[in-house]
């Protein structure tokens, strides 16, 4: 055996080990010198069917494959880049779509004079493709369910937070919040006003429309209470039933005693629509206002129970009106 025959045979064997199926073409008469042969006998083509030029063969390129293709082959032969490489899909004679790669060089006659000779390797990357597809895919399920599970924790956290009729705070998160202010404000001396308000005979509006129509009753009352404070400061909440509670930060009495009798005259003055027929309705609301000032030892809870006996006060003497606590105050030392 030759040299030439015993080279031919390490070569056959190297790239049968390696999965590679050595190609050859003709770069002056577009002629296929080397047929992918195994590449087309793994996509089902005798060969007979083995097309033997470039054109044919670029024919079996998926359509969204090929521009990359004849891309890649035209950047190595302008010399932009030293070698060929290329990912592509290739029509099996079944119509399957397979996945292979192509690597290639001008191999001669590059430095003095347009080369002739296009020379390759194509071998199969189907399964990696495929691999990647699986896990490209798992990562976007991951990234919706991951989306969708902060997206949930969200909602949880606002139903955790907040009245599910209203949409206003909670008595936690008021409890939470209005304890917070109280301490924020007796350690740097500022005022803070809380208002109770709750809804004028109530009951009458349940037993003459229905408690779908108290539902919006209590919800045009929440969207009064929330339109006339600050958005980032104030905090409004559903304290049970009809009734709500404001806590106001840098608020002192008189301040507080305007906001209450500006949104008793607006909930007066509003008509609120109780069912689908258009019928309307009006109530009143009566509000009780309480306000810390510089001093020390009042819990939130004993605040709001200053402004709930104002309230009361406020029902005691025909409804429909403000009363308010007497300022709290302690001893004339600041806490620190």
């Amino acid at each position: 055996m030759s040299d030439a025959d015993l080279n031919k045979e390490r070569l056959e064997l190297a790239l049968e080990a390696a999965g590679l199926d050595l190609w050859e073409n003709n770069l002056l008469t577009g002629e296929v010198t080397r047929k992918a042969s195994k590449t087309f006998e793994e996509l089902g083509f005798t060969e007979e069917e083995i097309v033997a030029d470039v054109q044919g063969i670029y024919g079996l390129f998926h359509p969204d494959d090929l521009p990359r293709v004849q891309k890649a082959v035209e950047d190595h032969l302008s010399g932009r880049t030293a070698q060929y490489r290329c990912e592509f899909r290739l029509r099996s004679k079944q119509g399957e779509w397979i996945w292979f790669a192509n690597y290639g060089r001008i191999m001669d006659g590059r430095s003095a004079s347009p080369g002739q000779r296009l020379i390759g390797v194509t071998f199969n990357i189907d399964d990696r493709k495929r691999q990647e597809d699986e896990i490209a895919q798992i990562n976007r399920q991951l990234v919706e369910q991951n989306a969708l599970l902060q997206q949930l924790n969200t909602t949880l956290r606002l139903l955790a937070a907040n009245d599910s009729l209203t949409g206003l705070s909670n008595r936690r998160t008021l409890m939470e919040l209005g304890e917070s202010e109280c301490r924020r404000a007796e350690r740097f001396g500022h005022p803070l006003s809380v208002m109770v308000v709750d809804i004028d005979l109530f009951k009458n509006v349940n037993d003459v429309w229905g408690h779908l129509a108290g539902d919006r009753v209590i919800c045009a009352v929440a969207d009064a209470c929330a339109a006339r404070t600050r958005a980032g400061i104030d905090t409004v909440a559903r304290f049970g039933g009809e009734e709500f509670v404001l806590v106001l930060p840098e608020t002192d009495r008189a301040s507080a005693l305007h906001l209450a009798e500006s949104l008793r005259h607006v909930v007066a003055s509003q008509s609120v629509v109780v069912n689908d027929e258009g019928a309307t309705t009006s109530v009143t609301v009566s509000i009780g206002v309480a306000t810390l000032v510089w001093g020390m030892g009042l819990t939130f809870e004993q605040l709001v129970n200053k402004a709930d006996k104002a309230l009361y006060q406020a029902k005691e003497t025909g409804r429909n009106n403000v009363q308010c606590c007497a300022d709290v105050w302690f001893r004339t030392e600041r806490v620190k």
